[in-house]
């Protein structure tokens, strides 16, 4: 096929967009297309700022060009994002608070359920979306699994009311699948369930809103952030060097300039274990300060850290979070946690004083 601009937009015809559901060329997404001899040079936008998808748009691109034109011509590809512009917010809800983890079974649920009811405990209205969709627990760890949302008129439109556990509005996708029911529908079909748990539900004065991500970096995080006014966010990690290392690249996407999400900090979830008849010992079964370390080495604050307690776990599973717990000290490791947040949290509005502010005297 002969090298003009004709037949490269017609070879890039062949490239679909997974995120958009049509060719680049349609969409209008090749840009600036030079030819210079056996060289070929385009801008490529894509609306995404994944870096997985970002490579495998430009990866397509590469092979189209070399199918078509031959492994001599060489192929040079600029591939910028623009992503859509957040929205102006969820009806209802002041704050919204991330809380994310680089891989599962770190207890990132466990910490979202106990902060949430220790901001209740302090006067808070408080909400927890459960995005965690192929793995929702926050219906166990409030007993609600029984639960299903009711529905109600608000100004002419039909909108979702939330389950409410312990004063914890509450949406999880959990309520609309059978607990055994593995969720396996696409990327895209998420996105729109989760919006859905945001934008058709009846949010009322909700001081903040804690949104319990599923673990990892993938698209669906970035359709989060995107669509609805993320204030900031919370990275949970356990002290493991494979945990560290995933928590990095969390908060690596967090930065991205088309999310910019500030990291009010970082959680170390279990981070030793005292067994009852040494109440003087701890254990590094996991390795010792690997988030504490890790805060300091990237300038971020060390929210807390957990220990490894028997009753949290059972506490979770019974569907009464262990900051329910009076007078223990897990009571206060949490309490202390929610107090940092807070603390945190408002220092980072005082540093952004066009948001709008939820007052922390309650």
């Amino acid at each position: 096929m002969e090298l003009n601009s004709t037949n490269v937009l017609s070879a890039l015809g062949s490239v679909l967009d997974p995120v958009e559901k049509k060719d680049v060329v349609t969409l209008g997404n090749v840009k600036e297309l030079k030819i210079e001899g056996n060289k070929i040079s385009f801008d490529l936008i894509v609306k995404s700022a994944a870096l997985q998808h970002k490579k495998r748009m430009e990866d397509a691109c590469s092979f189209a060009m070399e199918r078509n034109f031959g492994s001599e011509v060489t192929c040079e590809i600029n591939v910028i994002s623009k992503v859509p512009v957040k929205e102006e917010g969820i009806p209802g809800v002041k704050t919204i608070i991330a809380i994310a983890s680089g891989k599962g079974g770190v207890g990132k649920s466990t910490v979202t359920a106990n902060v949430a009811l220790g901001l209740a405990k302090k006067g808070y209205n408080v909400a927890i979306v459960d995005a965690d969709v192929y793995g929702p627990s926050i219906p166990i760890m409030f007993n609600v699994t029984d639960e299903t949302p009711a529905s109600m008129d608000v100004n002419g439109v039909n909108k979702m009311v939330p389950v409410e556990a312990y004063g914890i509005k509450i949406m999880s996708l959990g309520f609309f699948t059978e607990p055994n029911q593995p969720v396996t529908w696409r990327g895209a079909m998420v996105t729109k369930a989760l919006k859905q748990m945001f934008f058709d539900t009846h949010w009322v004065d909700i001081d903040f809103m804690l949104v319990d991500l599923p673990p990892g970096t993938g698209d669906i995080h970035l359709s989060l952030v995107q669509s609805t006014s993320v204030s900031s966010a919370i990275m949970v990690t356990t002290p493991q060097d494979v945990a560290i290392a995933d928590v990095v690249r969390g908060i690596e996407m967090f930065k991205l300039p088309n999310i910019n999400v500030p990291v009010l900090g970082i959680i170390e979830n279990m981070a030793w274990f005292t067994p009852a008849e040494l109440p003087d010992n701890k254990y590094f079964i996991f390795g010792k300060n690997g988030g504490k370390d890790l805060a300091e080495k990237i300038g971020v604050p060390l929210i807390g850290q957990l220990p490894l307690i028997q009753s949290v776990r059972e506490a979770g599973d019974a569907g009464r979070p262990a900051i329910l717990q009076e007078s223990t000290s897990v009571n206060k490791y949490f309490v202390d946690i929610v107090d940092k947040v807070l603390m945190l949290q408002e220092k980072r509005e005082k540093e952004l004083p066009h948001t709008s502010v939820v007052q922390m005297t309650k």
